[in-house]
């Protein structure tokens, strides 16, 4: 029973979509600190204080949108949609969860990485009542929501933050936004129902932008990898190998959005999808050996 009860609670904080807050480690990953033990851990302090604020985030969410959970086919399996947990439970909940993450801010991160993921819990706030029914600010929130965990990570680390690294930051999530937006509208066609969240798009709107994204992403991948500064300060001419990776992973997670329809969570498409998988793996492993050579 006690077992059950974990599980529920960990279904409710969404703990398989901290993966998306592995993004904090970037700056220590393409800063070439990732082997130095105080950035290191500035690193994981920042990522456990992030995930857990994240957590009261998914919280406020699922109980602002609980009646259209309900009505969802996969939402509808959320510990609070099924009625496995009751709101009271979930708020107190999402309130150990933020006195667990003021308290670890406090302790272990400075004032400039805890005012960012202080920024991140206020503007989610004003996300999931008010800015995600506008279509178009809706994404663009999702990219600077991405762009705020590599600022996490790099204040925490004190690591200079790449302009490309906000910049690839910024277009993947935005890529992988309207991806999730068009599996909502995908739904709602097959449902003969419409949430909030996709009013003001449509399928050719969503796919336009699918494409559009894609395309400047691997742009501006390609001359990240071309670019004379970033060469110099990795030490070798051979980064631009890694694209392959990267065209070979966006073309995979186009055909799953547009040809197999399941793009609706991105987490849960990268862990269960072999291919995708392991274009990233290999792509994280190619660049290691690039950027950490022991010579």
């Amino acid at each position: 029973m006690a077992k059950s009860r974990v599980k529920t609670y960990l279904a409710l904080f969404r703990v398989h979509q901290y993966l998306k807050n592995l993004l904090i480690a970037a700056p220590l990953f393409f800063g070439e600190k990732l082997l130095d033990p105080a950035p290191l851990l500035a690193t994981l302090e920042a990522f456990v204080c992030f995930s857990l604020m994240a957590s009261v985030v998914y919280i406020i969410n699922d109980l602002k949108d609980l009646e259209h959970d309900r009505a969802h086919p996969e939402k509808r399996k959320r510990p609070l949609a099924k009625g496995e947990l009751s709101p009271r439970q979930a708020l107190t909940a999402a309130a150990v969860l933020f006195a667990a993450a003021l308290g670890l801010g406090l302790w272990g991160l400075n004032w400039r990485s805890l005012g960012v993921i202080g920024a991140y819990f206020v503007l989610n706030l004003a996300y999931t009542y008010k800015l995600k029914h506008y279509a178009i600010v809706d994404v663009l929130m999702i990219g600077l929501f991405f762009i705020l965990r590599v600022f996490v990570g790099g204040l925490a680390s004190e690591i200079w933050i790449s302009h490309w690294l906000v910049l690839m930051a910024f277009l993947l999530a935005l890529f992988l936004a309207l991806a999730k937006r068009r599996d909502d509208l995908v739904l709602a066609v097959e449902e003969n129902g419409r949430r909030p969240s996709i009013d003001g798009y449509n399928l050719e709107f969503v796919t336009a932008g699918l494409i559009i994204m894609a395309s400047v992403t691997v742009v501006c991948y390609i001359l990240y990898t071309l670019s004379a500064e970033v060469m110099a300060k990795h030490g070798t001419e051979y980064l631009y190998l890694t694209v392959f990776w990267v065209v070979a992973g966006l073309l995979r997670y186009l055909q799953v959005t547009l040809v197999e329809q399941r793009s609706g969570s991105p987490t849960h498409v990268l862990i269960r999808d072999k291919f995708l998988l392991g274009v990233v793996l290999l792509w994280s492993l190619t660049m290691f050996a690039m950027l950490y050579r022991f010579e």
